[in-house]
């Protein structure tokens, strides 16, 4: 049977260096495809390269005006303005090369979700500036799920697909979002909260381009671990908690039963008492990646930082 076509969202903002090969490589895909991407502003030659790119592939990109305050509300914009049944949709950044079956092996990953809502993303091969390979990005040790995701993101938005029940839940879910930390972060914990399924492939599906105007950088080595570890033990993930806090409580109806019980468990880290905090900790089973990441939520949580 031939497979659905993907409605690629693409956010855009002074990218002209490296759009092209990411263009190319959404070309050269084995899956169907549709792009619309919202431009923030470009001053470069970006949005003409985009402009020739839709020339020659009549009525499958549409280019919009962003919201102009950032990546994660461009995204969240695009998000919103899906139609009601979008069908698959996959968040693009504008540096990247995808391999050419990206979308394929996702489809498939996703197809024996059914009606399901369910979120693939995968492992990435992370390059220099140049494509130069660096590495691979690391793998989970602990499987996806909403008391993970409250503490601690696992899809990288770059290789994020949804299917089509997992996108009309993120569809309606952006409407009226507030300002979110990361849209690939708030996507994990919507369809992990909603009692989702979150896929991630072992298998990298893309070459992610590391360079110095990366708004996220690829976070793997060992020194960024340690500034991430150092940011929990200081106080500055407590922002980023209490912005995804606000994000699910609004969405709280949407929530399972389960999940709400472990949001309220997530809502007490933030409380008074560094025994109350603990206790919630404990009760909710909260985890991160990594034993050492794991201790440094519980210290995080005894000092109130969380």
């Amino acid at each position: 049977m031939p497979q659905p076509k993907v409605t690629v969202l693409m956010a855009l903002y002074q990218g002209e260096r490296h759009l092209r090969a990411q263009l190319d490589s959404l070309a050269a895909q084995t899956a169907d495809w549709r792009l619309v991407v919202g431009d923030d502003g470009s001053s470069d030659a970006g949005p003409q390269i985009l402009q020739d790119f839709a020339r020659d592939r009549p009525g499958r990109v549409e280019l919009r005006p962003g919201p102009r305050r950032g990546a994660a509300a461009n995204f969240m914009a695009l998000l919103a303005g899906l139609p009601k049944a979008p069908g698959h949709v996959a968040l693009a950044d504008q540096d990247d090369v995808w391999q050419a079956d990206k979308l394929s092996r996702a489809l498939a990953a996703l197809e024996p979700c059914g009606d399901h809502p369910a979120l693939y993303c995968s492992r990435v091969e992370i390059c220099d500036e140049a494509l130069r390979p660096l590495g691979l990005s690391r793998l989970p040790v602990r499987p996806p799920s909403f008391r993970h995701a409250l503490v601690q993101n696992l899809v990288q938005g770059n290789t994020a697909v949804l299917n089509p029940a997992a996108a009309a839940l993120a569809r309606a879910a952006a409407q009226g979002a507030g300002e979110v930390v990361m849209h690939d972060w708030w996507l994990y914990q919507v369809v992990s909260g909603a009692g989702g399924r979150v896929i991630h492939d072992p298998e990298p599906s893309l070459l992610y381009r590391q360079h110095g105007a990366n708004v996220v950088g690829a976070n793997d080595g060992a020194g960024a671990r340690l500034a991430s570890l150092t940011r929990m033990l200081q106080g500055r993930h407590r922002d980023w908690s209490r912005a995804n806090l606000r994000e699910m409580q609004r969405l709280r109806d949407r929530l399972t039963p389960e999940n709400r019980r472990l949001l309220d468990d997530f809502a007490a880290l933030a409380g008074p008492g560094a025994v109350a905090r603990l206790r919630a900790l404990r009760r909710g089973a909260f985890y991160r990646q990594g034993h050492l990441s794991q201790a440094a939520l519980w210290l995080a949580a005894a000092l109130g930082r969380v």
